[in-house]
């Protein structure tokens, strides 16, 4: 028997993740206000994500070649190939962590421009460039939701006042 991938444990696993979501989003309250359900978007989304776990299983299931096995490489090796996702994953916990100070504009604006500096380079020029997408990706977030949806997005504790 063949070991297994883990591109192939990571499929199973996200199958598994979107059935039991999906299987969750039959709890989500019924509101009373709005056209569509509560739970139109979650389960879309789920959909989604279940449709790319999908094709992910099946490439790693197709493939050929001797690829990413479990096991061998030690914590240094895996740290070093999941760099990028981890410092995402740090930086989006810190996101949420501060949300609630911060607020959306400068938090999220801090956050991709963050984002985009540990993934990408990081020379003077990369970095206006970082700045400037922060800033319109933000923008345009924020004015779609305060003028196309009438949602007020969270302003943060810190500029409350302002």
């Amino acid at each position: 028997m063949t070991e297994a991938r883990r591109d192939t444990v990571v499929a199973v696993f996200l199958l598994l993740v979107c059935g039991t979501f999906f299987a969750a989003s039959f709890d989500i309250r019924e509101t009373s206000y709005g056209s569509l359900g509560s739970e139109v978007w979650p389960r879309a989304i789920l959909v989604v994500l279940f449709v790319f776990s999908l094709v992910l299983l099946a490439q790693s299931l197709k493939r050929k070649d001797q690829g990413a096995r479990l096991g061998g490489g030690g914590i240094k090796s895996w740290l070093s190939a999941y760099r990028n996702a981890l410092a995402c994953y740090l930086l989006f916990g810190l996101y949420l962590l501060t949300l609630p100070y911060l607020g959306m504009l400068i938090g999220g604006g801090l956050f991709v421009f963050a984002t985009l500096t540990a993934i990408g380079r990081r020379d003077l020029r990369s970095l206006g460039l970082h700045a400037a997408i922060a800033v319109g990706t933000i923008g345009f977030m924020w004015s779609v939701f305060t003028y196309g949806l009438n949602v007020m997005l969270p302003a943060g504790e810190l500029f409350y006042g302002w």
